[in-house]
């Protein structure tokens, strides 16, 4: 019997080749990093209840698991191809090829870059690339930064730097343009802000959050919003003013910004600079779904999981025979559901490999999906739920579709 395939050694598919290897079936993840985990590395940051969630922490506990288990992890080797062949997964890589009747995709997410003038200096990065630096490899990106971009993703890594004692000078938005349209509306951001709110240790930013409830009071919290931020870890966020360039000679030396209206486009006048010595670009994260379409699966854009996503279902089973997924390929949500995402999928591959033995675990499985994502402490898109709830829609219409196609 063929070995079972995962693409990926992020919290989805470690957690998949675990539920897999548990029941008796051999596994393969292949990655192209050199350490597994996935974006869960560079993870860190107290919950509600007081306790913290440490990233290398879990991404050992799952790496430790999953070689207890004999499971083969192939860590530096990237995948460049998929076909189906005879009845067979092919994997492509440089070293080898590899052959599956059952081929997991848990490739994860990238980060949407944001094009400003000055981007290409020596200093500037992704907002991802300086959390990898600090809690991963433990370098600090720079003494002092500005990050470009307020959103989920962006408030939550700025926390991070701020406990490795970094200076973060401002969070802030790009100046609008084609690219960075919805990224630099100040009403668009501050919708994507409230769902952080909870994370901030100031009183304030907690109950302003809560006044926020309906449009007019969100026009009125824009308008009248300072100039100069409001704090959160100390960090000032900025929703009135942008960046129109990064600036210096040779290597990053700070930003200019400018004050905007509410509508996100800049009044004359108002420019300023401020120092750094780096910058950090937060356009978000979408999913990196690249291997499902060279296999040919269909795709749909949801704009509340993050963009194109593959069609599956509930079970992480696409419409392509023996092909699943399973974490941010499927959406832009947090490590625990990714683990839960990753559980029901390796219950689904196992589930065919003995002939149906574990629906109920299924049913359990795909319940307990739902309830890490209603309990999630960071939720990087507010309306995740309904873009699950679009996306269940367009699998049922395509399986009545092919239905009367086989009938016709």
């Amino acid at each position: 019997m063929s070995k079972v395939i995962v693409i990926g050694a992020g919290p989805a598919g470690l957690s998949a080749a675990i539920t897999i290897a548990e029941r008796g079936y051999q596994v393969i993840i292949l990655d192209e990093y050199m350490l597994a985990g996935g974006r869960l590395l560079g993870q860190l940051y107290e919950e509600e209840n007081g306790n913290w969630w440490n990233g290398i922490k879990e991404s050992k506990n799952l790496h430790d698991k999953a070689i207890a288990l004999g499971i083969e992890i192939r860590l530096g080797t990237p995948v460049s191809n998929i076909e189906r062949l005879d009845g067979d997964w092919i994997v492509y890589t440089d070293e080898e090829t590899y052959s599956t009747q059952h081929l997991l995709l848990a490739t994860g997410a990238a980060e949407v870059p944001l094009p400003i003038p000055g981007w290409t200096l020596p200093g500037v990065m992704s907002v991802g690339a300086a959390q990898v630096m600090t809690n991963v490899h433990r370098v600090k990106p720079g003494n002092r930064g500005v990050i470009i971009g307020v959103n989920v993703l962006s408030s939550a890594i700025a926390m991070e730097l701020k406990l490795a004692d970094i200076d973060v000078a401002c969070i802030t938005l790009p100046k609008m343009n084609q690219v960075t349209k919805k990224s630099a509306n100040p009403m668009d951001v501050m919708n994507s802000l409230l769902h952080v709110s909870h994370m901030a240790p100031s009183a304030f930013v907690k109950f302003g959050s809560k006044l926020m409830k309906n449009e007019f009071m969100k026009k009125m919290g824009i308008t009248f919003f300072p100039k100069n931020g409001v704090k959160m870890w100390d960090i000032p966020i900025m929703l009135r003013k942008a960046v129109i360039d990064i600036y210096g000679d040779g290597a990053v030396e700070g930003v200019t910004l400018a004050t905007i209206n509410p509508s996100g486009e800049v009044i004359p006048g108002t420019e300023e600079k401020i120092s750094a010595d780096f910058v950090c670009i937060a356009g978000g994260l979408y999913p990196l779904a690249e291997l499902a379409a060279v296999a040919g699966c269909p795709f749909y854009h949801i704009e509340e999981l993050g963009g194109y996503v593959p069609l599956h279902n509930n079970r992480m089973e696409t419409v392509l025979d023996g092909l699943y997924v399973a974490g941010n390929i499927t959406g832009i949500e947090g490590a625990k559901v990714a683990i839960r995402q990753g559980i029901t999928a390796g219950l689904a591959i196992a589930n065919k490999l003995n002939g149906g033995k574990h629906e109920a675990e299924i049913e359990e499985a795909v319940k307990l999906i739902d309830h890490t994502r209603n309990h999630a402490f960071i939720q990087f898109h507010p309306s995740v739920k309904e873009g699950k709830q679009k996306l269940q829609q367009y699998w049922e219409e395509y399986s009545q579709q092919a239905k009367v196609e086989v009938t016709s």
